[in-house]
């Protein structure tokens, strides 16, 4: 799609079996049909327009449709270099389109949605990120962030209410019951935080109250694994991991080591580089590079 105009439409049916954290209407499929009538080309690809840019950033990132006015505010960053003189507009455009879509990554929403996923994830089955899938990186992040818009009424109940949801059902799917459902406190925590890559000698206090906290009664399995993985320590472990890891699930929709790629050496690769740059992704130029990238941008077009 999105090549020369042959005239063809594309039909397709889609069947829904056994969802997975979705609720649907009843119905098992339906039928697609997609009308092949445009024409893009490098110059003329709809990624390179502002509106469908920052449009696209909240689908891919965040799983949602834009609030109108974050979508203005945010086409409106890289739409101001148009009043730039000539001569600078297109580096303008350059610098603003890489902080625009870095943004989303470091946005408050998806460091209490994605980012949340990725922590839990490395903290109950380790391996991070080759354990976890696309699939479930996006069903976690429409979980937690349903219906949440930061800053409209009433965002922080509505998303303390979908952790709490998403927590309870995480702790309750048969892969997690069969590693924890018979470890001790301590054993269940200690492997929460070893997972995570988070050494013995950190979060000393908060193993502490986690580990009584169980063995009382005032902590559960999912209140304990959520405040694991909300912990300063894990949070700054998988920082970097999980922005290299992004780039490719959100830019590219696939795991990094999916081919092309077929291994984790472009994933590596990045993530030595932000390392090396503390975390800077202007320095890194890993941001600019996969919004550059001719597999993002053959999404849209050419």
């Amino acid at each position: 799609m999105g090549g020369a105009d042959d005239g063809a439409s594309e039909t397709f049916n889609v069947l829904l079996n056994n969802a997975y954290g979705a609720i649907v209407d009843g119905k098992g499929s339906v039928q697609v049909t997609i009308t092949d009538n445009d024409v893009v080309s490098a110059t003329n690809n709809p990624i390179n327009d502002a509106a469908f840019f920052v449009r696209q950033h909240y689908i891919d990132f965040l799983n949602r449709e834009p609030d109108p006015s974050g979508l203005a505010f945010w086409t409106n960053q890289i739409a101001e270099c148009e009043s730039r003189p000539v001569a600078e507009r297109q580096t303008c455009r350059e610098v603003r389109r890489i902080n625009v879509s870095a943004a989303f990554f470091l946005s408050i929403e998806f460091q209490q949605t994605g980012f949340l996923v990725n922590r839990l994830h490395a903290a109950s089955f380790g391996d991070f990120p080759a354990s976890l899938s696309l699939r479930e990186f996006v069903v976690g992040t429409r979980s937690l962030g349903r219906d949440v818009v930061v800053g409209a009424p009433g965002w922080e109940q509505t998303l303390e209410s979908n952790k709490q949801a998403f927590l309870d059902f995480w702790v309750a799917r048969p892969e997690f019951v069969t590693i924890y459902g018979g470890k001790t406190s301590a054993d269940y925590v200690n492997t929460l935080f070893a997972n995570a890559g988070v050494t013995a000698n950190q979060e000393a206090t908060l193993r502490t109250q986690l580990i009584a906290g169980l063995d009382s009664g005032t902590e559960t399995r999912a209140s304990a694994l959520r405040k694991v993985a909300e912990s300063p320590a894990v949070s700054s472990r998988l920082i970097n991991p999980s922005f290299v890891l992004v780039q490719y699930m959100g830019y590219l929709r696939r795991g990094p080591n999916e081919i092309p790629d077929s291994n984790f050496d472009g994933y590596n690769f990045w993530l030595n580089k932000l390392n090396q740059f503390n975390g800077d992704f202007q320095a890194a130029e890993m941001v600019k590079a996969f919004i550059n990238a001719t597999e993002y941008r053959g999404r849209f077009g050419k």
